[in-house]
């Protein structure tokens, strides 16, 4: 048992799955939480050799999960190594993120590779801040119709034998793939994949409703970043993101920086789809905390203006979307005043839900005994006061 990560956190307001415990404790022990307590119960009860710490009535709730993050803080899972992936990792606890999927893009065979297998090697070594939980794998199986900031010089139809490199060069570790279900072998993909129990997630794509319905009969069950790259909806062809708000199934991501989705369309999504099925992510670059400027993204320039990125068309003017460089606790305060839900209505979206989807929810999302003590504490205006994982402070 790691006797640093041991210890009290007495007073302070806890979110729990059963509601929000407005005085209480929670109890660490070797980095996993021990219990959840009243403080005046505590108070009667509490062991002397084990230290305190005073929450000092912050909020204190579980840490934020990202199932779709490149980089941030100058660095990106791409082409970092594993001292620059560490420093993503710092970059987002700060933000209150305590796990991640490193998010790839479509790129060739052998820079996908390198990537994958560098990845797999952080996550052995361990770092500090936020908790390399698996690898998401956007593309390259996507449809160039619907690239957006994907490279369309790299995306290509799915090939069973490139996929089995990857899976075992990832020794299992991925757990979520975007793809294009309606291309050249897309469905086999998708069967290869929820074979082995990864989540899939349409995305990238120009799938019409019927071709959504036929991958989700298959296991298909995420969309990724609702409304962006996909065929949008008609009313004569819903098409995905029609059947991404219609069927129960799925699960949606959303970017809520108030670019890539209209606070409006935020509203709308929030009032009609299922709340468990709502998860928030970043699409997080590396110029996240850095300074307006040009950028390199997949090695294509890209123009960060105000803290939105657009790749550089060809004649100098601005393009797609490239990505976003928005962080989770900024996410948090935008649905809350977007929708005028609660803090405890819109937690789930960026800890229980993405943990479930990851396929990590036994150990993350949520304050409850025998999960990694993984938790932000929260001032009243949702700012980020601490974040800590595994019951150390990042």
């Amino acid at each position: 048992m790691n006797s640093q990560a041991t210890f009290d956190l007495a007073d302070v307001r806890l979110y729990t799955p059963s509601g929000v415990l407005e005085r209480g404790v929670l109890q660490v022990r070797g980095g996993r939480i021990a219990a959840v307590v009243p403080l005046q119960e505590w108070e009667r009860n509490r062991d002397a050799s084990v230290p305190v710490r005073d929450g000092e009535r912050a909020r204190a709730v579980p840490g934020f999960v990202d199932v779709h993050v490149h980089g941030g803080g100058g660095y990106d899972f791409m082409t970092g190594n594993a001292g620059s992936l560490e420093e993503i990792c710092l970059f987002h606890a700060s933000k209150g993120t305590t796990s991640l999927l490193a998010t790839t893009v479509t790129a060739e065979h052998g820079a996908l590779k390198r990537a994958v297998g560098m990845i797999v090697r952080e996550m052995k070594r361990g770092n500090r801040g936020a908790e390399v939980a698996g690898i998401h794998l956007e593309g390259p199986y996507l449809n160039p119709v619907r690239a957006g900031a994907q490279s369309p010089a790299h995306i290509r139809p799915a090939d069973l034998d490139e996929i089995r490199e990857y899976w075992e060069l990832s020794e299992g570790c991925v757990r979520l793939v975007t793809l294009a279900p309606e291309r050249e072998k897309g469905m086999e993909a998708l069967r290869f994949f929820r074979e082995r129990g990864v989540t899939v997630s349409i995305g990238h794509s120009d799938a019409t409703l019927a071709e959504t319905r036929t991958a989700v009969s298959e296991g298909a069950s995420h969309i990724t970043h609702l409304f962006n790259g996909m065929r949008p909806f008609h009313h004569r062809e819903p098409g995905l993101a029609g059947a991404a708000l219609m069927l129960p199934e799925l699960t949606v991501e959303m970017i809520c920086d108030g670019v890539h989705i209209h606070p409006d369309a935020v509203r709308y999504v929030w009032q009609t789809k299922p709340r468990e099925r709502i998860v928030l992510i970043t699409d997080c670059m590396s110029p996240a905390g850095g300074p307006d400027g040009t950028y390199m993204f997949g090695g294509s320039p890209a123009v960060m203006r105000d803290g939105i990125l657009h790749l550089v068309n060809p004649d100098g003017t601005e393009g797609s979307l490239a990505g976003s460089t928005l962080t989770l606790d900024r996410a948090l305060r935008n649905v809350m005043r977007w929708t005028g839900a609660s803090l405890e209505d819109v937690l789930p979206a960026l800890t229980i839900q993405p943990a479930r989807q990851a396929g990590i929810a036994d150990r993350k999302g949520s304050l409850e005994p025998g999960k990694d003590a993984d938790f932000v504490l929260l001032d009243d205006g949702c700012e980020v006061l601490q974040t800590w994982v595994k019951g150390v402070r990042t």
